[in-house]
């Protein structure tokens, strides 16, 4: 009689300690994969870095199946960073889109085999327009590597899949090896943080680098402002009026004389100044911080913080009051 063959284990017999073996073993081969990738970035790296560099049109990052979401992710990286690309999907490539590619571009392909179909029958097309090929793939013996201009090995030893079958290790790898052109294509270009977050200006980064003061200042009738011979109390009633914690002070010409802020009023209260016989000349900070509206947004929120204030006038290079904010502007505005 045949000896039955071991079942295979419900999910639920494996125990919290077989979970945590099985994730952290999963990970070690994902590990060992990239750092073997360090090896590999030689001449071959270089001669690839030097093609997209040089590359007068755009970046093509193509791939099937799993290697397909890898390059999508490539071709968004490099876009980001000052490269430009986009992906094309080779089997929409054969069927018509390939006249998205012209002959000022270059062709990033990814393919764990390098044998995948729909990429080897996009090679005869880009020879014939003198398109060059990049392959990164995990064999080079395979068509796709030896069809490349350049071949950058992306093998692993094995999947962190335990059926050594689903693309685990190896798209960490090609997805890695993309990550590693691409930072040095950026630096190459001599790529800048404003130059990345004019390419992400819905970012906090891009906030933070290209918002202005006049873009969050509140401005015209917002502007709690008073004269330098108002009594405190008109100053009073101005800054809860504006609700910002502060009060210009200011002559008839608009340029700015002092700020009345809650701190100043607190330390007229402990003078026992009557606030209705008070003029706001007398207790106003006249060397109060200020900023122009053509500053960095983020320059008013390092202001506020090295200064322990929470406001701002801003004025303008003749020293006219145009605006005024707070800490819940820059908040609100994402820049903090």
């Amino acid at each position: 009689m045949a000896k039955p063959a071991p079942s295979t284990p419900a999910p639920s017999a494996l125990d919290d300690s077989a979970l945590v073996e099985l994730g952290r073993a999963a990970l070690a081969i994902e590990a060992d994969a990239v750092a073997a990738l360090a090896r590999r970035v030689d001449a071959h790296f270089v001669g690839a870095c030097r093609a997209m560099f040089a590359c007068r049109g755009r970046v093509v990052v193509s791939g099937m199946g799993k290697s397909g979401h890898v390059a999508g992710k490539i071709a968004a990286t490099l876009a980001s960073t000052g490269t430009p690309a986009f992906f094309l999907h080779p089997a929409e490539a054969v069927h018509g889109d390939l006249g998205m590619i012209t002959r000022e571009d270059l062709v990033l392909a990814l393919s764990n085999s390098g044998e995948t179909d729909e990429l080897l029958m996009l090679v005869p097309v880009l020879k014939r327009m003198g398109v060059p090929l990049i392959a990164l793939t995990g064999s080079a013996d395979s068509s796709l590597a030896r069809a490349a201009e350049v071949h950058i090995d992306v093998s692993v030893p094995a999947e962190a899949c335990p059926l050594n079958l689903a693309p685990t290790a190896s798209t960490t790898a090609a997805l890695a090896m993309g990550d590693a052109l691409a930072v040095a294509l950026l630096r190459m270009r001599g790529f800048t943080e404003e130059d990345f977050a004019r390419s992400h200006p819905g970012g906090t980064l891009g906030r933070r680098l290209l918002l202005h003061v006049a873009d969050v200042m509140h401005s015209g009738e917002q502007i709690p402002l008073v004269g330098p011979d108002s009594m405190v109390s008109v100053g009073l009633l101005e800054m809860s009026r504006k609700g910002l914690g502060i009060t210009a002070v200011a002559g008839a010409d608009g340029v700015l004389q002092g700020v009345f802020t809650d701190g100043d009023l607190r330390r007229a209260l402990d003078r026992r100044l009557d606030v209705h016989a008070t003029r706001m000349r007398e207790v106003m900070t006249a060397s109060g911080r200020t900023i122009g509206p053509r500053e960095l947004a983020a320059e008013a929120v390092l202001l506020m913080e090295q200064h322990r204030i929470t406001a701002l006038i801003v004025v303008d290079a003749g020293r006219r009051v145009v605006g005024a904010l707070n800490v819940h502007d820059l908040l609100r505005a994402g820049v903090m």
